[in-house]
């Protein structure tokens, strides 16, 4: 039996089974399958472990802080742990199913414990660490230690100009000298 032929880029050919499906997003046939594997082993083993999985989260950072905002739609935020333990920021919790009625005969919504780890760079002020929950997304806003905050350096001025203003300054203070010349004791 001959196999299909399917022409590449490059001019190459490359065979395709007859078998094989057009165009499947990778990501959503390994959670199918990940799904079908985990259903095997509860009905198998009785209940599978729980596994937590990382909710979609975004990290910026400012000159004095870093923000993080995890989304976590349905949660309560008396179902969420936020601890900071040195550099390292730990947000874990769950969401619980829903009692339903009838038959549901499709679900893609996570369910379950979550956690979120993250380790941030430079000295942290932990205590000073904010958390907010609003619209299904946790604001965390962790901000920086003094000594890890950038500082502004003034910049003095040298040259000519810069001499005769601290002459005229030191005069004024009673520190400089008169007349140009030296004094006899």
């Amino acid at each position: 039996m001959a196999m299909p032929v399917r022409r590449h880029r490059g001019g190459g050919l490359q065979e395709r089974p007859v078998w094989a499906p057009a165009a499947l997003n990778p990501m959503v046939e390994f959670d199918e399958l990940l799904s079908e594997m985990s259903g095997l082993l509860e009905s198998a083993v009785g209940a599978a472990p729980a596994a937590a999985w990382t909710p979609l989260a975004d990290v910026s950072e400012s000159e004095d802080a870093f923000h993080i905002e995890i989304e976590l739609p349905g949660v309560k935020s008396k179902d969420i742990d936020v601890e900071a333990n040195g550099p390292e920021l730990v947000v874990t919790g769950e969401i619980k199913e829903r009692e339903r009625k009838g038959v549901l005969r499709r679900s893609t919504r996570r369910v379950g414990a979550f956690e979120y780890r993250l380790r941030l760079p430079g000295e942290l002020d932990t205590h000073k660490i904010k958390a907010e929950m609003q619209d299904g997304v946790l604001h965390i806003t962790v901000p920086k230690a003094e000594a890890a905050r950038p500082r502004r350096v003034q910049i003095s001025e040298s040259g000519e100009g810069a001499h005769e203003d601290a002459a005229q300054g030191g005069a004024a203070t009673g520190g400089g000298t008169t007349g140009g010349g030296t004094t006899a004791a």
